[in-house]
């Protein structure tokens, strides 16, 4: 399988969930921390999913799944314990030209969600292409031991500094100050803990001649 890596903008877009059981729970995590609006149609949810309808985070439709209840959906997650239901509801999603993932991660899905590493604005996807999911999760324990906390506040603080160098400096030195900042020996010294912020780099850093 050829899969296209993309991050998506989801703030605000509608996602159904179909199932509410501790499948569909791992779905709505994900969902919750990109902005997303989760519809979730299931009969029961589990006690997780009932404090974020209590919240007002989710929104629960106890009754059966109809291609109507798709439609406007940015994605779709097929996450019952019934195969014909998700075979079902993913053909729906197919046929509407809606992204959908299939939890059983069969050939209904034309959507794989990654295993990712996130430290704030930093996020690092894994797939095999459905091929080892299992794979997947292990590279991601591995690249969380490289990628830890520290990752999340330079970017943090990088952000902050792109903003304004944006405005006050021209473009070439932009792009010189940038590549410095983000370069694998930035990179290195992150990891170790030497620097914590883009304002530790520069400090560190010879003036450009």
């Amino acid at each position: 399988m050829s899969l296209y890596p993309a991050f998506l903008d989801l703030k605000g877009r509608r996602c159904v969930v179909v199932g509410g059981g501790r499948v569909a729970q791992r779905k709505v995590g994900p969902l919750l921390r990109a902005g997303a609006r989760i519809w979730i149609y299931s009969p029961t949810l589990t006690p997780v999913l009932d404090r974020l309808k209590e919240k007002g985070l989710i929104r629960h439709l106890p009754r059966r799944c109809d291609s109507r209840g798709l439609k406007g959906a940015s994605l779709v997650f097929c996450a019952t314990d019934l195969h014909e239901e998700n075979e079902r509801i993913a053909s729906m999603a197919r046929g509407l030209g809606i992204p959908v993932n299939v939890a059983s991660g069969d050939a209904q899905s034309t959507l794989i969600v990654p295993s990712a590493v996130r430290r704030g604005p930093l996020m690092i996807a894994v797939s095999t292409s459905g091929a080892s999911p299992a794979m997947s999760k292990g590279i991601r324990l591995e690249l969380q031991k490289y990628y830890g906390a520290g990752f999340s506040g330079y970017l943090k603080g990088l952000s902050r500094l792109r903003q304004k160098a944006l405005k006050d400096l021209p473009p070439a030195k932009r792009r010189r100050l940038f590549k410095r900042l983000g370069s694998s020996d930035i990179i290195r010294r992150i990891r170790a803990g030497d620097i914590s912020s883009p304002e530790d780099a520069l400090q560190d850093l010879s003036p450009e001649g």
